[in-house]
């Protein structure tokens, strides 16, 4: 079954508005959408344009379905988050970038830089991360949500001109004629997550979006304005407190409206898990396309995931809140073992840990508190209180509260899903490994998937009933399940497009680009991503992660050396540098060290692929 898409609307109408149907053009990597000759201009003229143009050229809008040699991406270097970025920004800079994404997968979560060099107070970032949504705008109610009007953006004047059946028309036209909306419109993107992510930028910029974006004043993102990436660079000090910052982030969207760079700006986005309640409240207040920060902070909240689903009549584990350690027994005795403690604030995966039995959880949730309480925010940091005094106690900005979960057995997946006017348009299906517990670090991945079509549907169906049960309508989504011996079941919904390889994957197995649609929705532009068949067009990718498999230091990164210029390898990228102290399984979370990427004509032959280069690997770690 694969990914699936839901049709609506057709093509009638667009090859006379697009002078005939988009054209197509070869490049060195494939077929390529190119604007469309002889448009009625009329239909696509933007009011209130601003006058800034990426100097660079337009690149090709995707990709070929097999890798070749200028494909494959070797990295001598570590692809570390204190690595120099392009651009001339510093590593401190590097180091601010990644304090709203969690998807940077070079740092265990402890070590993630949350603010400026020497500023001990407890502030945004760090409230977003361990106490969301904090002291940010109270969320509509549901009923005030569905009273509330857009704002008349350029971008909404011009939908208004064309009619609505063209404009959700599914096929390559109608892609083009959303793209050609999209064309010359002002995106905020809030936070630019880590150097990993420049990809993202260059897309928008690729697509004739001019980017505007807001972050701290020595990230990485800033030197995108200088090399013709992105219109403009709001520095806001996120070390302030949640209050202030979201204030002077709302004040300098305003003001755009009076840049003739920008002119107002057509949507707020975000690619950064921690800056989705942030984005969400932002484009409330603004009347702009974007999530309810109900929805989200129900998304975001574990325990109320479950309560939702539970009133909806969905499938959920046994799970209870623990506050205090004389919440144990009866916590236990109503969820039973095997369980799995999260911290209700979602803390990456710190403090996630499977338990067997009563002994193990008394002893794991005290290492897990232990843990908590020993933590401090020092010089932008969240470390270990090493006596001094400097810095303030992390319990102080986060719950605490632990939830009890029934641990779910079977294999994991992940389904990725645009939904749109209320429902979904596509779904797919990538399989994980085997993650490694206690912690569950994340092993490897494929896709398509190769569970039945019946196991993908029931659990796509699932995705999907879950986003509208917490009353999502529009946007991107990467959804958490588990088929186990009982059925599907929920893990997490991160409200916004996966990390790691999943744009990667997504384009070059089905030809669907999540950053063009979370840009299509985030202006208000509808999502119709097309698949011309059933069938994968790309064949399959399949990816992984390389564990320390004990602790040490690893040596160099000369053991990847042997994977350059194999063929059906898309990348091979180390996450750290050599000399970095790792942690193996045995003694906690373990550390990545570094991914790998295949292509190949199917999902078993990539799978298989994988491993054998998996295996032939030995990291030197002494």
């Amino acid at each position: 079954m694969g990914a699936v898409f839901s049709s609506c609307g057709c093509g009638d109408g667009l090859s006379a508005l697009l002078g005939g149907g988009a054209k197509r053009r070869q490049t060195g990597k494939g077929v390529v959408d190119a604007a469309p000759d002889g448009v009625v201009e009329a239909q696509f003229q933007r009011p209130r344009a601003g006058s800034w143009t990426s100097p660079l050229p337009k690149a090709q809008l995707q990709r070929l379905a097999s890798p070749g040699g200028a494909d494959f991406e070797w990295c001598e270097e570590a692809f570390s988050l204190d690595a120099q970025p392009a651009g001339g920004s510093t590593p401190a800079a590097a180091k601010a970038s990644i304090a709203a994404d969690p998807d940077a997968r070079g740092r265990r979560v402890a070590e993630a830089s949350f603010a400026s060099p020497g500023d001990p107070r407890a502030h945004f970032l760090t409230e977003q991360l361990f106490a969301s949504p904090g002291a940010l705008p109270k969320a509509a109610s549901s009923t005030d949500r569905q009273l509330r009007e857009l704002r008349n953006t350029a971008t909404h004047e011009m939908l208004k001109k064309l009619p609505k059946h063209l404009v959700e028309a599914t096929g390559p036209d109608g892609q083009a004629l959303r793209r050609r909306l999209l064309n010359g419109a002002t995106v905020v993107f809030f936070t630019a997550g880590y150097p990993g992510k420049r990809f993202i930028f260059e897309r928008a910029r690729e697509m004739g979006v001019k980017s505007v974006i807001i972050e701290h004043p020595d990230s990485w993102a800033r030197a995108l304005v200088d090399e013709g990436v992105i219109a403009k660079f709001i520095p806001i000090d996120m070390s302030q407190d949640a209050a202030i910052v979201f204030q002077q982030t709302l004040d300098a969207i305003r003001a755009l409206a009076n840049d003739p760079l920008t002119r107002e700006a057509d949507g707020v986005v975000t690619f950064c898990e921690l800056s989705v309640p942030v984005v969400a409240r932002l484009t409330e207040i603004l009347q702009l396309p974007g999530h309810s920060p109900l929805s989200v902070d129900k998304a975001r909240d574990k325990h109320w995931t479950r309560a939702e689903m539970k009133k909806a009549g969905l499938p959920s584990p046994k799970n209870s809140l623990i506050k205090c350690e004389a919440d144990l027994q009866a916590v236990a005795s109503e969820v039973g073992f095997p369980a799995v403690l999260k911290p209700i604030s979602g803390a990456a995966s710190l403090g996630v840990k499977k338990v067997t039995g009563w002994e193990d959880l008394q002893t794991s949730y005290r290492e897990v508190i232990t843990e908590l309480n020993s933590l401090v925010v020092s010089s932008g940091s969240l470390v270990k209180n090493d006596g001094s005094g400097t810095g303030v106690d992390a319990n102080k900005v986060m719950d605490c509260t632990i939830l009890m979960e029934q641990y779910l057995d079977g294999s994991e997946v992940d389904v990725d899903v645009v939904m749109s006017d209320g429902d979904w348009r596509y779904a797919a299906v990538t399989d994980n490994g085997p993650t490694l517990e206690p912690y569950f670090n994340e092993t490897w991945a494929v896709c398509p998937s190769v569970l039945p079509s019946a196991s993908q549907k029931i659990l796509k169906d699932l995705a999907i009933a879950t986003l509208k049960c917490l009353g999502f309508q529009d946007g991107i989504f990467h959804v958490e399940l588990k088929l186990t011996t009982h059925g599907p079941q929920l893990i997490e919904v991160n409200a916004r497009m996966g990390g790691g390889q999943v744009h990667e994957t997504n384009l070059r197995v089905w030809g669907i680009d999540l950053v063009e649609e979370t840009l299509f929705c985030g202006v208000g532009i509808p999502c119709r991503p097309y698949i011309p068949s059933r069938e994968p067009p790309g064949g399959a990718v399949a990816y992984c992660d390389i564990n320390a498999t004990r602790s040490g230091t690893l040596q160099s990164l000369d053991f990847l050396k042997p994977l350059n210029g194999k063929e059906g390898i898309v990348w091979a990228k180390p996450y750290i540098q050599a000399g970095t102290k790792v942690v193996g399984p045995q003694d906690g979370l373990p550390t990545w060290l570094a991914e790998i990427v295949v292509q190949k004509s199917n999902a078993q032959e990539a799978l298989d692929y994988l491993f054998e280069l998996q295996n032939s690997l030995d990291p030197p770690i002494v």
